[in-house]
């Protein structure tokens, strides 16, 4: 599952198969969400962001915090912030271009456990386990961004959670790592890291090869944590994600399209903060909403909804040409099952083919985006080459119709023979790892896709790795952060 330049190609095919939404919807969605920006604003609980959108020109409201973003504030951070962002890779094999309608996928949740490899039981996720989805999402093709997909549970100081979390990641894989972020003391030492690796702050800030996630908290809320570790990454000038979680009937309206305002609106604000800040720093928007279960009001994480949700916000997002993070492939399946097959294939082929720029969570998250399952991952990688497959379409030219040749072979003779057939066949068709296409007759014990699926685990787990990182400069890193744990 090594790197080659097909694949790369694929990486960032282009989409727009599938709109929920009308154009004079998306338009519409647009214009309330500057009004209610406008009207009803933003509670903010960060002084640096409360300051910045003062001198933006906002209307602050000391003692309730609202700030009121008028509309001409908006449209100009909209204006302001780059229509292209590109999460580089650190060897260039799988750079993602998150633009226009543009399509990479990734891992994501920052989940609590693992399916333990071994037992196959839920246990809490540990360091080690960050390592090794690392490791294992660097060999999967169609895994183009690493988004650091578990919690290190063994990790008690909260300032120290982030720079062993990017380390281990940036330890396993050269693809590009975006990550969650728990204090702004961490957030300084992982960019501090990365400067290093880079090999100084100016290459970091023309190829960043880290991003990271923050948080709108819905509903339409900036808090102090969140606000000014957001500030702090735009005004290094690096890529920032500036996600909403609103959920349909508890923190936004119940209704699917009340969502997707919700969405429009606090990702907006997000965008406001962050070029307000500083003109021209790459935000990114994102959408990670879902619905409840009408029975708990609990949110879910694989409703077919939370896909077209996600899809709507890939339009809006698209019209108003900004990046966007998104949301697909997840489950609320407990183990590796035919619902967490059919939920997550469902999933991400939606917002796949609404062309969402990069798509977190969509591989090895389930269980109401708390667990994370190796076999999953394997697993999702397969339905990812399917995606894929759909995005690059039925391609019609004089080499794929090949006129002359079929009125030459004339009525009743086959093609298995042919020059043609030699050229195009690999390159026409997905061809699975996982999935069992043999006869009924020809099967073997333990040749099912999930079993292939853990064998492949246990080989990845069985064989050797090496350090990502170069032994001089990994060497400085763990002496100048000696907060790093060693596996």
């Amino acid at each position: 599952m090594k790197t080659d330049e097909s694949k790369q190609k694929r990486c960032g095919l282009t989409a727009s198969l599938y709109k929920p939404l009308k154009a004079a919807d998306v338009k519409k969605i647009v214009d309330c969400s500057f009004e209610i920006l406008e009207r009803s604003g933003m509670a903010v609980y960060s002084e640096t962001a409360w300051k910045t959108f003062e001198a933006a020109g906002a209307q602050m409201d000391p003692h309730t915090r609202v700030v009121k973003l008028p509309k001409a504030l908006v449209e100009d951070a909209v204006s302001s912030n780059p229509s292209s962002v590109t999460l580089y890779s650190r060897d260039g094999n799988f750079d993602a271009v998150l633009e226009k309608n543009r399509v990479h996928y990734g891992t994501g949740g920052t989940a609590i456990y693992v399916l333990d490899p071994d037992s196959q039981q839920r246990r809490p996720s540990l360091l080690k386990d960050v390592a090794l989805n690392a490791r294992i999402a660097d060999h999967l093709e169609n895994v183009h961004v690493f988004t650091i997909n578990v919690f290190p549970n063994e990790i008690e100081d909260r300032d120290d959670i982030d720079v062993n979390r990017f380390f281990h990641s940036l330890d396993n894989t050269t693809k590009h790592i975006m990550g969650g972020i728990y204090s702004l003391a961490g957030c300084r030492q992982v960019v501090k890291m990365a400067e290093i690796l880079a090999g100084s702050p100016e290459a970091l800030r023309e190829k960043p090869f880290v991003s990271f996630i923050t948080l709108i908290i819905s509903p339409f809320k900036i808090d102090k944590d969140y606000g000014e570790i957001t500030c702090y990454l735009a005004r290094e000038s690096l890529p920032v994600v500036v996600p909403s979680e609103p959920i349909c009937g508890t923190t936004a309206p119940v209704t699917l399209a009340g969502n997707v305002l919700t969405h429009i609106a606090e990702t907006l604000a997000g965008i406001a903060l962050i070029q307000s800040v500083r003109k021209g720093a790459p935000g990114i928007c994102g959408s990670v909403g879902s619905i409840p279960d009408l029975r708990t009001m609990n949110h879910l994480g694989g409703p077919i909804e939370r896909a077209m949700i996600n899809a709507a916000v890939a339009q809006v997002a698209q019209y108003l040409e900004i990046p966007l993070y998104s949301t697909g492939g997840t489950t609320d399946a407990k183990d590796v099952d035919i619902q967490a097959a059919y939920e997550s294939a469902m999933s991400s082929l939606l917002v796949a083919m609404s062309g969402a720029n990069y798509i977190h969570d969509i591989a090895g998250l389930m269980e109401f985006d708390l667990t994370v399952s190796y076999d999953k991952l394997v697993m999702d990688n397969e339905i990812l080459g399917m995606c894929q497959r759909v995005l690059r379409g039925i391609e019609v030219n004089d080499k794929t119709l090949p006129v002359e040749l079929m009125i030459e072979k004339g009525p009743g003779k086959d093609y298995l023979t042919e020059e043609h057939t030699v050229k195009n066949m690999y390159g026409e068709f997905f061809v699975p790892k996982l999935a069992n296409r043999s006869k009924r007759e020809q099967l073997k014990p333990l040749s099912d896709a999930l079993s292939r699926a853990r064998a492949f685990v246990k080989q990845f787990r069985a064989s050797e790795s090496g350090s990502k990182i170069d032994m001089n400069t990994r060497e400085q890193i763990l002496k100048t952060f000696p907060e790093i744990r060693k596996l």
